[in-house]
């Protein structure tokens, strides 16, 4: 009974050891940026300058999603792991 315990909480578990793997990896980032929802540039068309270009805008976002991506990316790879480490290859048992 025990084992199915331990079974159904090992999902919980690895999901808060992702979410702490990747709150570290976000707090050594010293530049990240956020998303801009800059939304009065596309209600103005009128105005030219590079700062609001939509395009612009959009590129930039982009760019910060990729960044996500990869600090998740990372995150997943770091708890894989630290649960390799715990995994016994000898008799397949987790330590």
């Amino acid at each position: 009974m025990n084992l199915k315990k331990n079974e159904a909480q090992k999902p919980l578990t690895r999901r808060s050891r992702l979410h702490e793997i990747l709150i570290a990896l976000i707090k050594q980032q010293k530049d990240l940026e956020l998303m801009d929802d800059n939304v009065q540039v596309f209600e103005s068309p009128i105005n030219n300058s590079e700062k609001y270009d939509p395009s612009k805008i959009v590129e930039r976002n982009q760019r910060i999603i990729k960044k996500y991506q990869s600090l998740v990316r990372s995150a997943i790879a770091l708890d894989a792991l630290l649960e390799s480490e715990d995994y016994d290859i000898g008799d397949g048992r987790i330590a």
